[in-house]
């Protein structure tokens, strides 16, 4: 098995990861509206992050076989695999925009995949890691006080998503850098970056998290999604020397397939979001409908579709 076939493999399974824990995220908020970044007292909050670790574990070993402009792109397969997911598990049916968007980004990311080439990435000095820790650690920073100063919850969730989906992004990227370093012995020296992945990695959960207060699933999600890639994919060609296959042509055509699979992204958006309008008590996290209202048990909790494994 060739290493870009096993980075394939990986990141497939590290997406399905990433999915559930998505779903499982996204009732925890519901259910919990006051707690926003970590509902710690709710077991399936921990689920969620087991399932992130999880996922974060095979996207690592991921990174070590393949370059980031291919495991990167990879990982907008989470919300192609939370659609059959969350009807599966939470009986929320995905409409045909959904599915002719699920198709996009599959056709998308398959372009990307054909046109990844296989060659070594170079190394990245240490004080250029640390500089980019920095420069991201001040981005998502600013996007975390922008989100602050919002009152609209679709407007926050998107910005607490963009920063969510940078971070894991450099995360990835900062993974990448050791995962190059490693086979030569890790140095010591290292541990600045390890600590700053290790802080990417944990504001991507938490901000990922308080996304998702509000705003359902599927609009954070896929802005994370989308981020993601974009972010780590810049940094790959740029700072690690990556490149798609025959030159000029091949990166235009990739950029092609990129915007073919962001456009799947956003019909995947578009369709969820009509969905919650037209039942917003299942497929947001508004308040909870008044004593004696459809839905709810006359105590004041909203009981119109959190499984009971989940509340």
């Amino acid at each position: 098995m060739s290493a870009l076939v096993l980075a394939v493999l990986l990141s497939l399974v590290s997406a399905v990861a990433y999915a559930a824990a998505a779903i499982v995220q996204e009732r925890v908020a519901a259910s919990a509206p006051t707690s926003a970044y970590a509902p710690v007292r709710r077991p399936a909050w921990w689920g969620s992050v087991t399932l992130n670790g999880l996922g974060a574990t095979l996207h690592v070993a991921a990174l070590a076989y393949g370059p980031l402009t291919l495991v990167q792109p990879m990982g907008a397969l989470t919300i192609v695999f939370a659609l059959p997911m969350s009807a599966l598990f939470i009986h929320r049916r995905a409409g045909a925009a959904a599915w002719r968007g699920a198709v996009m980004a599959t056709v998308g990311l398959a372009g990307l995949l054909a046109l990844t080439s296989g060659a070594d990435a170079r190394g990245v000095a240490m004080g250029a890691r640390l500089i980019l820790a920095a420069s991201g650690f001040a981005a998502v920073a600013a996007l975390f006080v922008a989100s602050r100063a919002l009152h609209r919850a679709a407007t926050r969730s998107v910005l607490l998503a963009t920063a969510a989906g940078a971070a894991f992004a450099l995360a990835s990227v900062l993974t990448k850098s050791v995962a190059e370093d490693w086979q030569s012995g890790l140095p010591l020296g290292e541990l600045p970056v390890l600590l700053a992945t290790a802080g990417f990695a944990t504001a991507g959960l938490l901000l990922s998290q308080a996304s998702y207060r509000g705003a359902g699933l599927a609009a954070p999600l896929a802005t994370v999604t989308v981020v993601n890639p974009v972010v780590a994919a810049a940094v790959g060609l740029t700072l690690f020397g990556e490149s798609f296959r025959y030159g000029p042509a091949g990166t235009a055509i990739a950029l092609g397939f990129g915007v073919v699979a962001a456009g799947g992204l956003i019909l995947l958006t578009t369709e969820r979001l009509a969905a919650a309008r037209r039942s917003p008590l299942v497929m947001t996290s508004g308040p909870a409908p008044a004593p004696g209202a459809a839905g709810s048990r006359g105590d004041g909790r909203d009981q119109t579709a959190t499984p009971p494994a989940l509340r």
